[in-house]
């Protein structure tokens, strides 16, 4: 495993051969607040890792104990003049974009606090696992604004519009186990085992073509919220992108071959 840091508060971890990356959130003496440098960092590690195209997978995790992440750094917002918050704008979008946008498989590894922009990195994921001390939320208008990482928008995909308004107006915190039921949390595991949980997904995931999953991805993002006539023409161009690379034929010929396949990634 090698290891690459991004700023002072992200670190990259590189695994199985360096097609499972993992994305740690490093500030743990402000649980992962995030600060405008952080933000910088994060959406730097997000572009490196989406021109890597030797990573198939990627993990986001964290290193604290007892949080992923708790969202903005308010104490550093709260220092911030109105054009102070105005310049901080793009870079914080930056960071969440970063990870939204990333083109392969992502699964957020939660456990303790993943509230307002914490968890709106973790639903910025493909996948969530998550602990049993995980507590998820958007807070936001408890303090005057909205969220503004993508919440609005990215939980009523997963929960319908009815349940995120409710979850957004009230500004309440889901324990793990509601939050399983209601589909915040596409995993549940015992405590202690979300980032372990995460890892193993993402080495079966990273066992398939890096081709067909960056299309699947594509076809996947592209396709939702369409109606069915349009959607089935992203998955058709979709398959049109994987159907003549050398992974559908070397995927084939595994198969027929009955040994596993070496991908060549293009």
């Amino acid at each position: 495993m090698s290891e690459e840091r991004f700023g002072e508060f992200v670190l990259v971890r590189r695994h199985e051969r360096g097609h499972v990356a993992e994305l740690v959130l490093d500030r743990p003496e402000a649980m992962n607040a995030v600060s405008t440098g952080m933000a910088r960092s994060l959406a730097g590690a997000c572009a490196a890792l989406g021109e890597d195209r030797s990573v198939r997978v990627v993990v986001l995790s964290s290193s604290h104990e007892r949080a992923f992440c708790v969202g903005a750094d308010l104490k550093e917002r709260n220092s911030f003049s109105d054009a102070d918050l105005v310049r901080q704008r793009p870079v914080a979008r930056g960071a969440y974009t970063g990870v939204l946008e990333l083109p392969v498989p992502t699964v957020a590894a939660v456990h303790g606090f993943a509230l307002g922009g914490g968890f709106e990195l973790a639903l910025s994921c493909d996948v969530i696992v998550a602990d049993r001390t995980a507590v998820m939320g958007l807070p936001e208008v408890s303090v005057g604004v909205i969220p503004g990482g993508g919440g609005t928008q990215l939980l009523p995909r997963r929960v319908g519009a009815a349940r995120a308004a409710e979850l957004i107006f009230t500004a309440r915190r889901v324990e793990a186990g509601e939050a399983r039921e209601l589909g915040l949390v596409d995993e549940l595991v015992e405590k202690g085992r979300d980032r372990e949980a995460a890892l193993a997904m993402a080495s079966r995931i990273a066992g398939n073509s890096p081709v067909g999953l960056r299309a699947a991805k594509r076809a996947l993002r592209l396709g939702h919220g369409l109606d069915l006539s349009a959607g089935l023409e992203v998955e058709d161009a979709a398959w049109r992108s994987v159907a003549f690379s050398g992974d559908r034929a070397e995927g084939v010929a595994a198969f027929n071959e009955k040994r596993r396949p070496e991908w060549p990634g293009e």
